[in-house]
């Protein structure tokens, strides 16, 4: 063969592997893309102020992030999507009620619920974690039914037992009756931005709560010092197309800081909770750091294949409760973040869509069943919560009516679960006939 025919069946074959990798792009982050598109249509159709939509969308994420986080472990050990923390949202919830009855407030009150909701959640998440050993390849519908039967036992305490077994002398929190808590537990005078607002409490009113762009220059600056650490580091080799776009993106977001402080803005605004951003690092840090260890690796072993790792020595039972008890505990840590910054709650149906909405934030970040990681987790909550805030005013433009963008917003959050799955059960098809090919 010549080397011009040579040189024309590798730029073919070049382009054919171009070809493929694009429409695997494309195949594996459809949903992300398209809740881009949506978000952005979604924008323009509503005509929103984008400092009114910077300030809703940093109390969205600050708030939600944790919780989101919180299901990436349980997806490593191959347990899908962990419907069950409304169990951990419900022992966050259950201690909020407790300390807002003992009148301890402010930060100290925050510590004491995730201090004392610990063991409760470990406790929940054991028994969780040997139901799901009985129900192995079944773990989403069994944390979905577990978290009904849990809700009929979560009503039995709190409407029943409470001040009538259990003794609650307070008039604020409980019904006129006597018995049972009122159906709205109200923090603003106690636990109420006890994360978000410490500087109250300490003395500190600014410090811990600076203006955005501030907070944006100093993770772009730290940013762009963590790629290229891990680009130079043996233990995560980075693309040189990753690194160059993950710079782009820092120095896009630096320039747009430095712009708004020298230009006075009203982005400058906008204050960021650190304490609760700092939080959220630490327990990104944390993720990242424990999936390097053994037991995360295990983790990662037993999700890929449960036989070969108990080949390999692995206790797959135990590791897979493990992960449920780390998982149940983030949730309770993430629904006390999200209680206290929502400064009030409704005490018998709060917790109930947390699963849900957790769920789908993940999801569309372009996360899977077998999948999850945590870039996924926190752009998967900045386009879900994108989705919520401009559906109203989307919905008003486009038919008069703001109520079709909650309708909307309702569609989205079980529409990309159901997609999701389906999708996942479609790759396993075609991933099993390739076999029988092969």
């Amino acid at each position: 063969m010549r080397v011009a025919d040579k040189t024309i069946v590798s730029q073919s074959q070049e382009g054919v592997r171009v070809k493929k990798k694009i429409k695997g792009f494309l195949t594996n982050n459809m949903v992300t893309i398209m809740f881009l598109i949506l978000g952005l249509l979604g924008f323009l159709i509503a005509g929103m102020s984008p400092f009114l939509f910077l300030m809703d969308i940093v109390t969205r994420v600050s708030r939600n992030s944790f919780l989101v986080l919180s299901l990436i472990i349980p997806v490593m050990a191959g347990m899908g999507l962990n419907f069950s923390i409304v169990l951990g949202a419900m022992a966050g919830q259950a201690l909020l009620i407790f300390v807002t009855h003992w009148g301890i407030t402010g930060l100290p009150g925050i510590l004491l619920c995730m201090i004392l909701v610990t063991p409760l959640s470990i406790f929940l998440g054991y028994l969780t974690g040997k139901l799901f050993n009985k129900a192995k390849g079944q773990e989403m519908i069994a944390g979905l039914i577990l978290a009904f039967f849990a809700q009929g036992v979560y009503e039995l305490i709190f409407l029943q037992l409470i001040g009538g077994v259990i003794p609650m002398d307070n008039r604020v929190l409980i019904m006129s009756s006597g018995v049972g808590v009122r159906t709205t537990v109200d923090l603003s005078f106690g636990l109420k931005y006890g994360l978000d607002w410490p500087g109250l409490t300490l003395g500190m009113p600014t410090l811990l709560r600076p203006t955005l762009p501030w907070v944006l220059s100093f993770f772009g600056v730290a940013g762009t010092g963590l790629l290229i650490f891990l680009y130079f580091s043996k233990k995560m080799v980075l693309s040189r197309l990753k690194l160059i776009a993950g710079i782009a993106a820092l120095a896009a977001v630096l320039v747009f800081s430095i712009n708004e402080m020298i230009v006075g803005s009203q982005v400058n605004l906008i204050r960021v909770p650190l304490l609760t951003w700092i939080v959220i690092a630490g327990l990104c840090f944390f993720i990242y750091f424990f999936s390097q260890t053994k037991l995360g690796q295990d983790m990662r072993s037993v999700g890929q294949d449960r036989h070969v790792a108990a080949v390999a020595g692995i206790q797959v039972d135990r590791v897979r409760i493990i992960a449920i008890m780390m998982s149940m505990v983030m949730a309770s840590w993430g629904h006390i973040i999200f209680l206290q910054n929502m400064g009030a709650f409704s005490t018998y149906g709060s917790h109930e869509q947390i699963g849900l909405y957790s769920v789908a934030a993940l999801l569309i970040g372009g996360a899977t069943v077998t999948r999850a990681t945590i870039g996924q987790a926190l752009l998967g909550v900045f386009l879900f919560h994108t989705l919520f805030i401009v559906s109203p005013s989307a919905g008003r433009q486009l038919f008069g009516d703001a109520q079709v963008g909650e309708y909307f917003r309702v569609f989205v959050a079980y529409g990309v679960i159901g997609v999701t799955l389906a999708m996942h059960a479609w790759k396993k098809l075609l991933e099993a006939s390739s076999r029988l090919e092969n």
